[in-house]
Formats: C-alpha cells, structure tokens, sequence
C-alpha cells in the first residue's frame, strides 16, 4: 500500500507542483482516510506551502439514498476553503458503480465551481459500471465478477493495511 501512495503523490506533485490552484477532497466515509494519508505524504514530500484538503459526505446527494429501510446518518463535511477555480482531487477507496462519484460531484458544487476535477482512487474495480466514470490516478486495478467485493482495510481502523476481494453469498447470478 504504501508503494501505490507514494507513485500517487509523486504523480499528482508532477502534475500540480505546488498545489497552489488545486486542493484534495477526501469522499466520506472511507476516501478519507485515503485522502488524510495522501495529504499527510504531499506535507511531507512538499512541505515549502500548504495543500487545501477538505472531507466531503455525498449521502444525500446519491440517486439511492431513499432506498434504505432505515434513516441514513450522514457523515460531517469539512471543507473549509472555496473550490471556485482550484482544480479540484476527488479521493475515494475503491471505484464500482461511479454512482458515489456523481453525489460527490454534485456536493461539492455547495463550495463553489471548480476549474476541473480529477479522480484519485486506490482501487479501481474495472467491471460494473453504471456511469461513465473513470480514475485519472489509481493505485491498483482489479477484475472482480458482480458477486464479489473489495474490502480495504486500514490500520488506523483494523490495525492492517489490506485489500481483499471477498465473495458475496446468495448473489443472484445476472443472465443476458
């Protein structure tokens, strides 16, 4: 893990040198913890300015937030600096569906329109789809099949940084 996050941040200090227009914003619940540990790494490789980095909760801007039987608590927010022209790294754990990347986009527009966005992620599931979405920076890609899940542990949360794909039981199997 640590090999993908240090290729990630030399690869974004290539293409934002200073960061002076651009910011990260980590995706709650899980992006952030990428997203602190990228910042903390950037800091560290680049400690001559300060990069912005915000955390931003999406869970009432999903198109399946009114799906669940049971109320949805919403993680905090806090970005507190205007994305109006910075360019913008939304950073997340895994890429799937691209669904939770389209609430991100439209909850940011709360602080402002950026000049671009950007994808970072640490694992891109290259199967299923739902929306045209793409990683600009990605740690690592993996094939999965639709009844199996990426897992990404942390250490900060479960002592171990870990990615597993886990198979899902009673998966209906998807024909045609």
């Amino acid at each position: 893990m640590e090999i993908m996050l240090l290729r990630m941040a030399h690869q974004l200090l290539e293409n934002y040198q200073d960061f002076s227009d651009a910011c990260l914003l980590g995706i709650q619940p899980r992006g952030v913890l990428l997203g602190r540990r990228l910042h903390a790494l950037l800091t560290r490789l680049s400690p001559h300015k300060p990069i912005d980095y915000g955390e931003l909760d999406v869970t009432f801007h999903r198109d399946d937030f009114r799906r669940y039987e049971h109320p949805l608590v919403p993680n905090s927010t806090h970005v507190d600096f205007i994305l109006e022209g910075k360019r913008v790294v939304l950073v997340d754990d895994v890429l799937y569906t691209g669904r939770t990347i389209r609430a991100a986009l439209d909850a940011m527009l709360a602080f402002g329109r950026p000049q671009a966005v950007e994808l970072l992620v640490l694992v891109d599931r290259n199967h299923m789809r739902h929306l045209p979405i793409e990683a600009h920076y990605r740690g690592i890609s993996i094939d999965t099949l639709h009844n199996e899940r990426v897992r990404v542990e942390w250490e900060e949360q479960q002592g171990q940084d870990l990615i597993c794909i886990e198979e899902l039981e009673n998966t209906p199997s998807h024909a045609g």
